[in-house]
């Protein structure tokens, strides 16, 4: 069974490290920004910064919240994040199981209006 999930999201981030990505995720999920961080295992990103392309080894990790929660988890996340420009992005959700949804609505408050 699923259930409209309009109000829900999926914050993307990559970190430099598992270490800074463990760090950061036990921060959103302590301070309720995030209901679940999922780390994923590390990845090879190629991209170009200050006109040169570069490549590194980066952990990906989704941040699951509310929607109007986004923003707020974004800067929380970029406040402590070591990249100068961290890959943050959100991804809203067009549904989800009705008892998932439930648990992460009581797992994130619904934030500012």
């Amino acid at each position: 069974m699923t259930t409209a999930a309009a109000e829900l999201a999926t914050v993307y981030a990559v970190f430099a490290d598992a270490a800074e990505a463990e760090r950061i995720g036990q921060a959103m999920v302590g301070r309720q920004l995030a209901a679940c961080v999922n780390i994923l295992p590390p990845c090879q990103s190629i991209y170009r910064w200050q006109g040169e392309i570069e490549t590194a080894t980066e952990v990906p990790a989704l941040f699951k919240t509310r929607l109007r929660t986004a923003p707020e988890l974004m800067d929380s996340i970029r406040a402590l994040h070591s990249y100068e420009i961290p890959a943050l992005m959100v991804w809203p959700w067009a549904d989800c199981l009705v008892d998932y949804g439930q648990w992460l609505r009581q797992a994130v408050p619904p934030g500012p209006a």
